[in-house]
């Protein structure tokens, strides 16, 4: 996860994520940068993807301490994330298009504002379609999923923590924090 130029070799690979990291790395890709950085350029117009997950994990800081939520399809039918990759001799590496965050994110993601570009089911063939041009494109990233259909609730700050394994089922499990009431 994280793109990396078409340029470099598989041998580049790893190098590039350590120094990516300095800059933020490329786990996620601006789509309003979409058609003027080097690396998104190319891809966006012939290496467009879907990501499918359940569901995502936002960061919300309250009072200087961040806060995960869980967001996922209120029918855990589960989402399509847009994204871009590029092909390194048998390696695959990509990014998922994040956007200007929509009113609920704004919410959650409430200090960079951000949040994935969620494609509806009506949309994932279309943004598949090899005739799509700068317009369609940009088109189909404004579009806002509705978030009516979403579910979002905070989990264990244990999500957070390096020295905990939370690649475990009750991560997921919703936990009221009172000091969020008034935010939500």
């Amino acid at each position: 996860w994280g793109i990396v130029p078409n340029y470099k070799s598989p041998e580049d690979i790893k190098p590039y994520y350590k120094e990516a990291v300095k800059y933020g790395s490329g786990l996620n890709a601006q789509s309003e940068k979409l058609f003027s950085h080097f690396m998104y350029r190319e891809s966006v117009m012939t290496r467009r993807c879907v990501i499918p997950v359940d569901g995502f994990f936002e960061p919300h800081e309250h009072n200087k301490k961040k806060y995960p939520f869980y967001i996922k399809e209120k029918t855990d039918k589960g989402l399509a994330l847009a994204g871009i990759y590029t092909v390194i001799g048998t390696y695959i590496t990509f990014s998922i298009l994040t956007k200007k965050a929509s009113p609920l994110f704004e919410k959650i993601h409430n200090l960079k504002k951000r949040q994935p570009v969620i494609l509806s089911s009506e949309n994932i063939d279309h943004w598949f379609s090899e005739s799509l041009n700068e317009e369609d494109v940009k088109e189909l990233v404004n579009f806002n999923f509705p978030e009516e259909r979403l579910d979002a609730y905070t989990v264990s700050k244990d999500l957070f923590s390096p020295k905990i394994d939370s690649d475990i089922e009750t991560i997921l499990e919703k936990i009221n924090y009172e000091e969020l009431v008034d935010d939500f």
